[in-house]
């Protein structure tokens, strides 16, 4: 009895580090996400942009839509989709893995999708402002969110590959 008592405990302990990588790097993006905005529209008007002909500029646009601002009318289920990522993330999270990468991955794509969550849910929009030009206007939360599932979707593949045979 004394054995499964420490191993549920070094379990839970285990548990409680995982999701501590994961609730400390979500709550930097939403922090950097949020603060980045809060700069730009104070400091630039609605379609102000700055740099211009640099490859990268701070353009202050409004995306009341999804990814690319498509279907704006949708409002109501980009929030629905935030909250199932998020809830998603807080359950089944520790199943992911215990390195720190993956943990921090999971905290990215939480941290994006609350932050985004929290403005359509605030403001109605995202504030996005980071415009390469020949790529749709984007934001820090959108950020993490791609870099979160393209790392995510690397290291399961990764993780899931079948040994490669060596010839004799």
């Amino acid at each position: 009895m004394v054995g499964s008592r420490s191993l549920s405990g070094a379990v839970r302990s285990q548990r409680g580090r995982t999701y501590a990588v994961i609730l400390v790097t979500a709550a930097a993006v939403v922090a950097f996400d949020h603060l980045t905005k809060w700069l730009v529209t104070r400091s630039l008007p609605l379609d102000g942009e700055i740099w211009n002909g640099a490859f990268v500029s701070i353009h202050h646009v409004e995306n009341r839509g999804a990814a690319f601002g498509v279907f704006p009318q949708f409002q109501w289920l980009y929030l629905v989709v935030a909250l199932i990522v998020a809830l998603y993330i807080l359950v089944a999270g520790h199943r992911f893995g215990t390195t720190w990468y993956r943990q921090v991955v999971l905290g990215m794509v939480l941290g994006g999708a609350i932050s985004n969550g929290v403005d359509r849910l605030v403001q109605g929009y995202v504030v996005d402002f980071i415009d390469f030009h020949f790529w749709p206007v984007f934001n820090v939360a959108d950020s993490a969110i791609v870099i979160g599932i393209v790392v995510a979707v690397l290291t399961f593949r990764a993780r899931q590959a079948p040994p490669q045979r060596t010839a004799t």
